[in-house]
């Protein structure tokens, strides 16, 4: 079975495109375009310079000594929190942005839960010189206050979304919503593998750079490419796309997702997409979705805006029901522990979201001399209200 995207924007029954006949001009001309352009060679090749001076790629795969003692496995961080702006989110903006230049397109939009992906868009078109405007909920302004700073620092408009749960998925309903009253001059810039295609099969290439940078360290670390699991927190999941990318066909590697379960899978409070979810359509795309018997979208709850999503990217829901991935929901309190734990053992300070990654080891056994890749996916520096407020610091 090939889990990588179809021809037609699938993953097994998942992804398509669902859109409003006023979209479809805009995702025709990005599905017709976007795999010429990007496999262009000076596309390329300013892709990569991006990458290595602006980014600071590779980032390192950093074997964390002390953690891998306490859970007796060997536990490898893909450190994608030392990225420029502090998250794996700037691998897509980039790729985005140099894609949107050669459409010709002058004006940006973007949604952001947890801010990472509005500050890596906001970055992308100050260095490019183009208008940027970010949707994001109004109760995740409130809680990711420094990312918003930097934003509007970095000469955004910050727009935020009222209706609903006022978090990412009301976001994203506004960005779709200015997208369709500026067809011609706006790019949308996804910040997950979520969307109309070719929007997830896009982002997962522009993130790939991650596991491929991950065989080639391993290979020089370890003697070889493949782990045995690697592992990443799923909301939409472009960090998670990122990290399995290279190892999808790689039947020997297995593949972790690890969902925000909340205050618990059943308490009503949650975001864990495979547990709760059913098929449904969320943002033009057919994927798992937490909804009502009657088809109404159910709001998601995380303490982490970056998990806090009521579907899953196409990609994701297609691993899990084929079987191929295997998915772990973990709680707010776990994820908290595990985020500070990291802070003590190895002076590294995770976002929450790739907090729930790494709280998976109080959970799942793994051997001895197996090794596992968890994609540390950002920096804590915008969680730390959070964490102040949750254990009293």
């Amino acid at each position: 079975m090939n889990y990588n995207v179809n021809e037609k924007g699938y993953y097994g029954e998942f992804g398509g495109a669902y859109i409003p006949e006023m979209l479809y001009p805009n995702v025709e001309e990005l599905r017709q375009q976007y795999l010429t352009i990007t496999s262009e060679e000076s596309f390329q090749k300013e892709f990569q310079q991006l990458l290595r001076d602006y980014v600071g790629r590779p980032t390192p795969l950093y074997f964390a000594k002390r953690f891998s003692e306490k859970y007796n496995t060997n536990v490898y961080l893909k450190r994608e929190d030392l990225c420029h702006t502090g998250a794996h989110k700037v691998n897509n903006t980039i790729g985005q942005i140099l894609l949107a230049k050669r459409l010709g397109k002058n004006r940006i939009i973007a949604e952001t839960g947890a801010g990472q992906h509005g500050v890596a868009t906001a970055t992308v078109c100050a260095l490019m010189g183009l208008e940027c405007i970010v949707y994001m909920g109004e109760i995740d302004i409130q809680r990711q206050a420094p990312n918003v700073a930097r934003m509007k620092m970095l000469g955004a408009t910050v727009v935020p979304a009222t209706s609903g749960s006022k978090t990412l998925k009301d976001a994203t309903n506004e960005a779709i919503r200015d997208w369709i009253n500026n067809p011609v001059d706006t790019h949308y810039i996804i910040g997950s593998v979520v969307g109309p295609h070719p929007y997830p099969d896009m982002v997962a290439r522009f993130q790939s750079i991650i596991s491929e940078e991950t065989q080639k360290q391993l290979l020089e670390k370890e003697g070889r490419e493949n782990p045995d699991y690697v592992v990443a927190c799923v909301g939409g999941g472009s960090n998670a796309a990122g990290i399995y990318y290279h190892y999808l066909n790689q039947p020997e590697v297995g593949i972790i997702a690890v969902e925000a379960a909340g205050k618990g899978i059943d308490t009503g409070e949650s975001a864990a997409t495979s547990a709760l979810g059913k098929m449904g359509i969320i943002h033009g795309s057919k994927t798992l979705l937490m909804q009502t018997p009657d088809g109404q979208i159910t709001e998601p709850y995380s303490i982490s805006a970056g998990l806090d999503y009521p579907g899953v990217g196409p990609m994701h829901a297609n691993l899990f029901t084929s079987g191929r991935g295997e998915f772990i929901s973990i709680t707010d309190a776990d994820a908290m522990k595990a985020g500070l734990e990291l802070c003590e053992l190895e002076g590294i300070i995770p976002a929450i979201e790739s907090s729930h990654a790494l709280a998976i080891f109080n959970q799942r056994k793994f051997k001895k001399d197996d090794i596992v890749v968890v994609n540390l996916s950002g920096r804590g520096d915008k969680d730390l209200n959070t964490y102040i407020s949750y254990f009293n610091l």
